[in-house]
């Protein structure tokens, strides 16, 4: 069973620590003038950065292997395109000659979820 978030705890640690911060004193004195223990400011500030590291790892877009054709190919054979391996075992076949504008258009419809 996981523990609820309290988002006014978490307000207020974000707030003691982005003041920590301005301060520029040691753990140990700025403790000390808030009347705070020193390790739940060690403690938070490794809780949030955790979170803040989750919050930004799910934000980065999402890369999918690219197929490109085989480097061993004869040089007179004619480029084919590539393939996009997509989530759910979807495959998208790209021409050689594609129109770029409408291959990010493409790729911002699916990562929406907007069905094709």
């Amino acid at each position: 069973m996981s523990k609820q978030r309290d988002p006014a705890k978490e307000r207020f640690w974000r707030q003691t620590l982005e003041q920590f911060h301005a301060s520029g004193l040691s753990v140990a004195a700025y403790c000390r003038l808030q009347h705070l223990p020193p390790g739940s400011l060690y403690a938070w500030r490794r809780t949030l950065a955790d979170r803040d590291r989750r919050a930004a790892a799910a934000e980065l877009p999402h890369f999918v292997p690219v197929l490109l054709p085989d480097a061993t190919a004869t040089p007179s054979a004619t480029p084919t395109g590539f393939e996009l391996l997509l989530p759910e075992g979807r495959v998208l076949r790209i021409p050689a000659a594609f129109d770029a504008a409408e291959l990010r258009r493409l790729l911002a419809a699916l990562e929406e979820g907007a069905p094709c």
